[in-house]
Order: structure tokens, then sequence, then C-alpha cells
């Protein structure tokens, strides 16, 4: 008879604590040998590379790609080209850590790490992750607004509601379904693209001729484009949903999840380059859209998704600004989730704590707590009359301070031999992995250099 994962005892969940044990056994790189259907496989082995991928197309990501295209036209394209590799990499180093240490990776550094750094990362996701959500309900209830009659203060709540709902009473099979379902929505923002009639002759230019100014618009534009693509939530969500992954199959305890094998390696390095990927792909043809749009018709100035789903409708037609809409409101509801999530699990780890989306809540008190905190502070910013735009903005800072010195930390994780053992990292993550480092560093110098200057 099966067995709910929510009624087992609440000792085995994920808590940072249990040391012992060896490799695991066998898992999802055998069940999915041995499925006989090549589609089957396919749509299996895709888990938290996809969502994480698509996640990272949220309405703030969306907002971003939408003002690149806006003040720099098809100049921008060849952004999403350089950004794939790089997050590619950076993805599946985590996944890698979490599949060999059993441990997400809040639960590594405070395992490894001083406490300080520890406490200085997870503070400054939390307030970013909160920030974030926020600014991704307003979207949400902008998408419906675009939709339908709906005053936007009026569906906040509601939403908020909904998603914390699926959150504390759904099973991890059950979000984890939800969330794929929901990448479906990005193919929206592909549809809207084609729509607005692009010149495809500058679309390629602008896509395989890299262009580079040194004014403050395009140093500022590119590093928002890459403080919004390479964020530290997703690290987090990446390294947490392997070990969601692991439990749901059984693997409760540490012991159990420790260790993996070259075939679950591989399926997870296509998990995260299809996510990736896709990502990419939205990214591309975001900024294609509102660059054959709104930046061909001299309007470099918007201020969220929502406005440049808005602006599309005289200039590419009513069905390009609904195609937005939607995208907004499904990107919405798999992201908001993923940011207040991915705080819950990064705070839990941190303290030691039972964390997993297939708790009962009375087993991880803890965890639903700091996810409905986070959650209702989304609410509060938006209630007390803070711009989303400068939730955003806010986000973006703290992300773009966070990233540079967790990816440095991640990068050591991944080659200390005492957390991967004969797993660490080969020559050509690290060159991807180093590579991304520094050009966070560097975004972060640009940050700083661009201050005010836009």
């Amino acid at each position: 008879m099966a067995v709910d994962p929510k009624a087992q005892s609440g000792d085995s969940i994920v808590t940072g604590n249990d040391d012992t044990g060896s490799a695991t056994g066998a898992g999802k790189a055998d069940a999915l040998e041995r499925e006989s259907s090549p589609v089957r496989r396919f749509l299996k082995m895709l888990g938290p590379g996809l969502i994480t991928g698509a996640s990272d197309d949220d309405p703030s990501g969306i907002g971003t790609y939408a003002v690149a295209g806006a003040q720099l036209g098809y100049a921008a394209l060849w952004t999403a080209l350089v950004t794939f590799p790089l997050m590619a990499a950076v993805q599946f180093i985590c996944a890698r850590i979490a599949m060999v240490s059993g441990r997400g990776i809040a639960s590594v550094l405070r395992k490894h790490y001083p406490r300080t750094l520890l406490y200085a990362v997870v503070l400054g996701l939390l307030l970013a992750n909160t920030l974030n959500a926020g600014a991704d309900l307003v979207a949400i209830a902008a998408g419906l607004n675009l939709l339908l009659p709906i005053p936007i203060k009026a569906v906040l709540v509601p939403v908020a509601i909904l998603i914390l709902v699926l959150q504390i009473w759904g099973s991890y099979r059950l979000i984890a379904r939800t969330f794929k379902w929901l990448t479906l929505a990005l193919f929206a923002f592909i549809g809207a693209a084609f729509l607005a009639r692009p010149d495809w002759g500058e679309v390629f230019r602008g896509t395989v001729l890299p262009t580079v100014r040194f004014d403050s618009t395009f140093l500022a534009t590119l590093v928002a484009i890459l403080g919004t693509t390479i964020s530290p939530y997703l690290f987090f969500w990446q390294a947490s949903q392997e070990v969601e992954e692991e439990i749901a199959r059984g693997r409760r305890r540490l012991w159990q999840r420790r260790g993996t094998t070259d075939g679950e390696l591989r399926y997870a390095a296509w998990d995260v380059s299809i996510g990736m990927f896709l990502s990419n792909v939205v990214m591309y043809f975001i900024i294609l859209a509102t660059a054959a749009t709104l930046h061909r018709e001299g309007r470099t100035n918007i201020d969220s998704a929502a406005e440049a789903a808005e602006a599309l409708r005289p200039l590419a037609g009513e069905a390009a600004t609904v195609l937005m809409a939607l995208g907004l409101i499904g990107t919405g509801f798999l992201a908001a989730p993923i940011l207040t999530g991915s705080a819950a699990y990064a705070v839990c780890e941190t303290f030691g704590w039972k964390c997993s989306l297939d708790a009962k809540p009375g087993k991880a008190k803890e965890f639903y707590l700091v996810l409905a905190a986070s959650t209702i502070g989304g609410l509060v910013i938006n209630v007390i009359g803070i711009s989303p735009m400068d939730a955003l903005f806010w986000t973006a800072v703290l992300n773009g301070f966070l990233s540079p010195p967790l990816l440095l930390v991640i990068m050591l994780i991944a080659n200390n031999k005492q957390v991967m053992g004969n797993r660490v990292n080969g020559m050509g993550l690290n060159v991807l992995g180093w590579a991304t480092t520094a050009a966070m560093f560097a975004a972060a110098a640009g940050l700083l250099l661009t201050w005010g200057k836009v």
C-alpha cells in the first residue's frame, strides 16, 4: 500500500544534522532507464532544473528584459547567448552539491563554513526574496487586470492565499507537477515576439554581433540583465529541490541521500541545461518583442512588465498584449512561491530546522511559518504603499551584492573534497563557474559605477 509522505515521521525530514551513512543506491537514473517510451522518459527527466529555469523569467525578470529591449533595441539580444552557459554551469554545480552531499546550500554552509557568512547571506536572501515576491504578486494582479476589469488591490490577498494553500497543504509531487505546467506560460512571450513583426535582418545582427557601449545606460542595463538572470534564490532553490526529489523517492534520511551516480548526474545535467535554455530563449524573445515595438517607436521608458504588455497593444495588436498578460500571470504564480520557498529552505537549513514541502504543517512548523511570513511580508510591502518598482530596484541591489561572494563560496564548496569527495568540479565546470563568478563581481562593480547615472 502506498504511504502518504506527509504521514511519515517528522524526524526523517531534512534537518541538516544527520551525519551518518554513505552513498545512495538505486535512484532516478534507474527508473528512467527502465522507461521504454522516449517521450515519457524525457518528461520524467525534467524536474528541478526545468522549474528553476522557468522561475528565472519571473515578472521582475520580464520587466528587466522588456526595459533592455525598449532602451537598447536588438543590440541587447546577444546577452541571451552569453548568459546561457554561465547560468547552466552554476545551476548544475548547485545540483551536484546537493546530490553528492544530500544537503541544501545553506545546510552545507552551516556545516563547513563560518556562521557569520551564513547568517549574512541568508538574511540578504530573505529580504531580497520577500521584496521580489511582493512585486511578483502585484504583477500577477496587473496581468489579471489587463484581461479583466478587476482592481489590482482586490486580487492581491486571494492570490497570496491561493499560493500559500498550495505550498502548505499540497504534497511535493503536486507542487512540482503544478510548477511544471506553469512553465508552459513562458511560450506566451515567444508568441508575442512573433506578433510584433520584427526586422529579422536586424534581429540576426543583434544576435551574432555583440554590441558594447560604455555609456551609463548601456552598462546599467547589462548589469541588470546579469543580476536578474543569475540570482541567489536560484542557487538555493535548485539545491533544495534536488534534496526534495531524493526525499520523494524514499531517501528521507541524510545517509540515504549522500552520494550519486554518473547516470543521475547525467540526467540532472540535461534537466538543468533544458531549464536554463528555456529561460534564455524566453529572455531573448522578450527583448526581441519590446525592441521591435517600443524601441522602434521611441518608447524607451517603461516601469514594469505590465506596462510593457499594455504598450504592445497599439503596436503589435490585442493578441500580443493578451499573450504577455497570460505570461505574466503564469510566471508570477510560478516564481512567487519559489521565492518564498527558497527563503524558507535557507532559513530552516541555517538553524537545523525540518524543512520539506512534503512535511505536514505540524511536523515542520518553522518552515511553513517562514514561508508564510515571507509571503505576508510581500503583501505588506504593497499595502503600505512601497512602489513595486522600488521593491525590484532594491532586490536587484541586494542580489547584485549577494551573488558574487555566494558564487565564490559555491565554487569553493564544489572543489572541497570534504564535501564532494571524488565529485569535485572538473576543468570545464571550473572554467565556466569561475567565469560566472568573475562576471558577477564585475556586475557588482558596474552597479556601483553606474549608480544614479541612468
